[in-house]
């Protein structure tokens, strides 16, 4: 949900290692859909991978910022139900805290200092043992208990004393005998629960209890009271019998004694529901304490709470493989999909709306949108698209570049006010200056997975103008296939370095039947880990379905 709307959130999303189609048209969408409106949902661009220097140098001339990155669509914490259960103070009694929990309908409530820190935890099993399981008559200073707690417990009256002190020392004792026989067993400190009887009520203060609970709101005579004062015996009077007392009294003691504040069993917001079901299914509690980033106590979640979880909603761009898609996907609700792809391995729960245009780039799909809906592009956003098509189509050197792809470049370079040879050349240019990255980030910059026939490769490619600095890349990257290739679950890898000028490719590659492959569908012979592929400059048109054919065959 978002916090300032109100609204649910909505990611648009392109692959894993995005291209500059996949960023921008995940930006033009949002903007698109945020215009047409939703009265529940607001559309955020995402990416699931890093920036490449295209794209930045794009992002940069437009002036826009990149979208956020996600790595995980899978549902979080966060996307429960989380009650909000108000944590208490630790010195409250357990009968005050029975009683919130009785009201409110749980069995666990949060104990937590200032800053909504959680301090520990309480729950109806752990007042039941304290009642149920004590056996001790000094528990209750044990517990150091505040003598409000004790007054408030047993509905009573501080008559003498100051409520705000404790009871530390001493036993609780039920003066049941006649004063003579109390002399053997009330020992100093002791907690004297008694009846009208001024002879017991003196006997206790001269024995030096450090408190009397007179029963069945019996008067308090003012030579009692006098004398407590002066010996510094709290006085307590209480409607109650002596048995209801003695019953209750042990619930007058501060929770901080019993509640659970160690190896405390706490999520926080951005836990993966994935990674917690096993844990809250091994344990006994019903509610587990939920902690935002700062470790402040935002609530309480329980097992029921899984089963309604809302899955993140997505529309995905550029992309129809569950190899590409970000993490997870397959937990997320997938509301529309718009690709110029083949279609791929990607299911659905439910029915979507899929858009797919065999047309070179994404971003026409989106431009054709705009004009369907009679919706103005914007002149940062037009850019973007414009830049967009232009390197998915290499400047419409590419076999999958189609009219349309041409129409959309002239109308939109128009809209963003850029001569469009000029400025792809600057793009292309920016995006092959790999000086400064390393070749693990080279590798990674535009590198998908494919899944074919119980097959599994990987595909990187870099476009250039400048055949010199293929080479150099070529120099650099080729060393490093032999580590991608351990890193990556995949049986081939195949990297394209891209000759726009030239439209050709030369493919580098690694892995058990890379070579046989390579031959097979392009009929050629391969040296020393590379071949050159005239006219062959396009992933998706040229060397994935040679692939498959070749596969299949």
């Amino acid at each position: 949900m978002d916090e300032k709307s109100g609204k649910r959130k909505v990611y648009i999303i392109g692959h894993k290692n995005p291209d500059t189609d996949s960023i921008c048209s995940a930006i033009a969408y949002a903007e698109l859909k945020n215009k047409i409106g939703d009265e529940h949902r607001i559309f955020l661009p995402k990416r699931a991978g890093q920036i490449n220097s295209e794209t930045q140098f794009v992002l940069n001339y437009f002036q826009m910022e990149a979208p956020g990155y996600i790595e995980n669509v899978g549902t979080r914490v966060r996307d429960m139900d989380i009650r909000f259960v108000e944590g208490a103070k630790n010195n409250i009694s357990l009968k005050t805290a029975w009683t919130r929990m009785r009201e409110e309908h749980v069995n666990t409530m949060p104990i937590t200092k200032e800053n909504r820190v959680l301090e520990g935890v309480i729950t109806s099993n752990d007042i039941t043992k304290s009642y149920m399981d004590v056996y001790d008559s000094a528990i209750l200073s044990e517990a150091r208990t505040q003598y409000k707690n004790i007054v408030e417990t047993l509905d009573g009256k501080m008559i003498i004393g100051n409520p705000h002190a404790y009871f530390v020392k001493g036993k609780v004792l039920v003066a049941a005998a006649n004063p003579d026989l109390m002399e053997n067993y009330i020992e100093e400190d002791d907690l004297v629960i008694l009846g009208n009887r001024y002879e017991s009520q003196l006997c206790a203060i001269e024995m030096n209890a450090s408190c009397i609970v007179v029963c069945e709101g019996a008067p308090v005579s003012r030579t009692i009271q006098h004398l407590a004062a002066e010996k510094n015996c709290v006085v307590i009077s209480t409607p109650h019998d002596t048995f209801t007392v003695a019953r209750l009294i042990n619930q007058s003691m501060p929770v901080k004694h019993f509640m659970t504040k160690t190896k405390l069993l706490t999520f926080e917001l951005d836990d993966y529901t994935d990674s917690i079901k096993d844990i809250m299914a091994s344990k006994r509690y019903r509610y587990f304490p939920v902690l935002d980033c700062r470790g402040a106590y935002v609530g309480m979640i329980s097992r029921r709470n899984l089963l309604s979880v809302k899955r993140r909603q997505v529309i995905l761009v550029d992309h129809n493989e569950t190899s590409q898609a970000v993490d997870n996907i397959e937990s997320a609700d997938i509301l529309e999909i718009i690709d110029h792809h083949r279609l791929g391995s990607l299911e659905t729960m439910a029915p979507v709306f899929f858009r797919n245009q065999p047309v070179g780039c994404t971003a026409t799909i989106i431009y054709q949108i705009y004009q369907e809906r009679n919706i103005e592009i914007p002149k940062q956003i037009a850019g973007l698209l414009c830049a967009a098509i232009l390197s998915d189509t290499l400047m419409f050197r590419s076999p999958t570049c189609t009219e349309k792809d041409r129409e959309a470049v002239k109308h939109l370079a128009e809209i963003a006010q850029i001569e469009y040879e000029s400025f792809a050349s600057e793009m292309f240019e920016a995006g092959s200056d790999l000086k400064n990255k390393s070749p693990e980030e080279i590798f990674y910059q535009d590198f998908k997975k494919f899944e074919f026939d119980n097959r599994t490769f990987g595909v990187g490619q870099i476009n250039s103008m400048n055949k010199k600095e293929l080479k150099n890349i070529k120099e650099r990257l080729a060393p490093y296939l032999a580590k991608a290739y351990e890193s990556q679950n995949l049986e081939m890898l195949f990297f394209m370095l891209t000759d726009i000028v030239n439209e050709s490719t030369e493919l580098i590659y690694y892995g058990r039947g890379a070579q046989s492959l390579i031959e097979e569908a392009f009929h050629v012979a391969c040296e020393e880990g590379s071949v050159e592929l005239k006219g062959i400059v396009s992933r998706k048109k040229q060397l994935i379905p040679a692939f498959m054919g070749a596969i299949q065959n």
